[in-house]
C-alpha cells in the first residue's frame, strides 16, 4: 500500500490540521505496517502558482503549446506522479479566509490533469481516480458547519468534495475540528474529538 500525506498549514507545530492528519496517518500505518508513506509539506516546500512553465510534463496543454520541459515542470510532474501512485491520500486542510490555503490549491492544480485524473467525452467528464481513498483533516477557526449562520461561506469541505468528486472520488472521509479559535477550552474539545475520530477510521 502507498500512502501520500499532504500538509498545507503554515503554523507548524501549532497547526490543528497537521496534528489531526498525523493521527490519521498513524492509524492507517498501524493497520498496514508495511505501507510506504510519502510526506509532502506544501508550506515548507511550496509549489509555485500554476503557469505554462510549471505545468506537469504530462499535461496535454503543455505539449499542445510546445512548452519546453523545465525543472519546474519536472517538479510538478513529481507531484502528479505521487498522487497517481498513492492508494490512500491524507490531506491536512485548514480554513484560511473561508477556503483552502493557496499552497494546497497549487498542489491541486498539479493533480487535475486531463487524461490522467479525468477525461472529457461527449457524455461529460469522467473521473479516472475512483480507486483512491481520500481522508481529509479540516480545521476551522470559527463555526461553519451545516445549519450554522456562516455555513454559506464554508469553502474548504465543499470545494474539496467538488474537486475530488470531479476526478472520481465521491466518498471522501472527512474529520473536522470546528471553532478552534473560539477559546482554549473549545479548541481542546474540538481537537480531542477529531483525534478520537481518527482512531476509529476503518483499516486501510
Amino acid at each position: 500500500m502507498k500512502l501520500l500525506h499532504i500538509d498545507s498549514s503554515i503554523l507548524g507545530a501549532n497547526s490543528v490540521s497537521r496534528e489531526i492528519a498525523a493521527a490519521i496517518v498513524d492509524r492507517l500505518r498501524q493497520a498496514a505496517p508495511g505501507a510506504a508513506v510519502v510526506h509532502r509539506d506544501l508550506a515548507a516546500a511550496p509549489l509555485p502558482h500554476l503557469s505554462l512553465a510549471t505545468l506537469p510534463t504530462d499535461h496535454p496543454m503543455g505539449a499542445a503549446l510546445g512548452t519546453a520541459p523545465s525543472a519546474e515542470s519536472a517538479a510538478s510532474q513529481t507531484a502528479l506522479d505521487e498522487f497517481l501512485a498513492a492508494d490512500i491520500v491524507v490531506i491536512g486542510a485548514p480554513m484560511y479566509n473561508f477556503t483552502i490555503p493557496s499552497q494546497l490549491k497549487a498542489w491541486i492544480d498539479r493533480i487535475l490533469v486531463p487524461g490522467k485524473t479525468f477525461q472529457y467525452s461527449p457524455e461529460g467528464v469522467k473521473g479516472l481516480a475512483s480507486g483512491k481513498r481520500i481522508v481529509i483533516a479540516i480545521s476551522r477557526g470559527g463555526f461553519y458547519g451545516a445549519g450554522s449562520p456562516a455555513a454559506a461561506v464554508e469553502h474548504v469541505e465543499t470545494y474539496l468534495r467538488a474537486v475530488f468528486g470531479f476526478i472520481g472520488v465521491a466518498d471522501l472521509e472527512i474529520i473536522v475540528a470546528e471553532g478552534v479559535q473560539a477559546g482554549p477550552e473549545h479548541r481542546g474539545k474540538a481537537v480531542e474529538a477529531a483525534l478520537q475520530a481518527a482512531t476509529t477510521l476503518r483499516a486501510a
